[in-house]
């Protein structure tokens, strides 16, 4: 692994380079996986590109706060069934009453078949998504969801380690429980700017009871920013990484991964990574003529919001489909990890990732 260069686009589980196609297979395999699960009744299928994922009405059951600006909502389905089974590191997309759509990762055991909990931080300076969760959402609410999907998954490696960095614990949580269950050898350390603001602390107490010398609870005002190379040093063995958290943390750790012992690097971040190698470029909305110049430094989503407000929007890193347009004309430099060649073929295009080359301009039907 080269990790001096930049990447564009996200690696793969290792921490390599991937093609779109195994991104397109992972992303197919994990709707097609859960359908088949939650309905075996029916002989497995692949559906069309076009068909439309399912969308679940559920009742929010409990609401609890979980650290300072951290809540957590435990959701069921109105009538008490059960649930689409899940794995560690799947997420929900959330379709919020304003009509944003949101994605968390599910935190609460995979065995339970009745509820799915998730757990969100307050951004004071985010898309909004945060705080309508934490002010109009209370007990007794219903809300929409897709999934779940996953896009982090657990490969659960003899040796692993799992680093996580504040609200980051989120799919690290049921991977830790995992792991135990399977009697491998793993360490978990939670890192955060203080006890206060990490979420599930009374949870990982009784994980650290249960597993003696095996979580680690590293408070920044207590210990200090932890170096990316001595996180990676508690790796067991040549083990696998599980890394999800802020993107200061995840860069450091990509950075340092050459130089540790661990075998394999899987990450999920909660923002998009950094435009690296971007070269402007403009869109056109529709038959309006309306031209907007897209900046070298700025993703086509980012313009295009700013333009439509109302446009819809979810990961910001090509993985879940909802910013989806269709170009009527212009060549476009497609970096997602959803999008088959039928689609790409048809005009799809996920502008929160993908662009255009430099100088040229994409024709939008919107």
């Amino acid at each position: 692994m080269d990790i001096s260069t930049p990447l564009t686009r996200p690696p793969d589980l290792y921490g390599r380079p991937r093609s779109d196609s195994f991104m397109q297979k992972l992303a197919a395999f994990s709707d097609n996986a859960v359908t088949a699960l939650a309905r075996r009744s029916t002989p497995p299928r692949r559906p069309p590109a076009t068909e439309m994922p399912v969308v679940r009405e559920l009742v929010v059951v409990a609401k609890h706060q979980e650290a300072e600006d951290v809540v957590s909502l435990r959701l069921a389905a109105p009538d008490g069934g059960t649930l689409p089974p899940w794995q560690p590191g799947a997420h929900i997309e959330l379709h919020l009453p304003s009509g944003r759509k949101r994605q968390y990762s599910l935190c609460g055991d995979p065995a339970d078949r009745y509820r799915y909990r998730i757990a969100v931080r307050r951004i004071a300076d985010g898309g909004g998504g945060s705080a309508e969760v934490h002010d109009a959402l209370g007990d007794g609410m219903r809300v929409a969801i897709t999934g779940p999907r996953n896009a982090f998954p657990f490969a659960a490696e003899a040796f692993i380690l799992l680093i996580a960095g504040g609200i980051g614990i989120t799919p690290i949580l049921p991977m830790a429980r995992e792991a135990a269950r399977r009697g491998l050898d793993w360490r978990l350390v939670h890192t955060g700017r203080s006890r206060g603001s990490m979420p599930f602390a009374a949870e990982l107490a009784e994980l650290a009871a249960a597993a003696p010398g095996r979580v680690s609870i590293r408070p920044d005002d207590e210990s200090c920013v932890p170096e990316a190379a001595d996180l990676l040093s508690l790796s067991p063995a040549a083990g696998a990484v599980y890394c999800c958290g802020p993107a200061p943390m995840i860069d450091g750790v990509r950075r340092a991964f050459g130089g540790s012992r661990a075998s394999a690097l899987h990450f999920e971040r909660f923002a998009p990574a950094p435009i690296t190698d971007g070269r402007p470029f403009e869109l056109q909305l529709g038959d309006t003529g309306r031209i907007l110049p897209v900046p070298y430094d700025r993703s086509a989503l980012d313009v295009l919001h700013e333009a439509l407000p109302d446009m819809p929007f979810s990961c910001r890193q090509g993985f879940c489909g909802t910013c989806r347009v269709r170009v009527a004309q212009g060549n476009v430099d497609h970096r997602d990890h959803r999008l088959t060649a039928t689609e790409r073929a048809a005009g799809a295009m996920l502008p929160c990732v993908s662009r255009a080359p430099e100088g040229e301009r994409l024709v939008l039907e919107v």
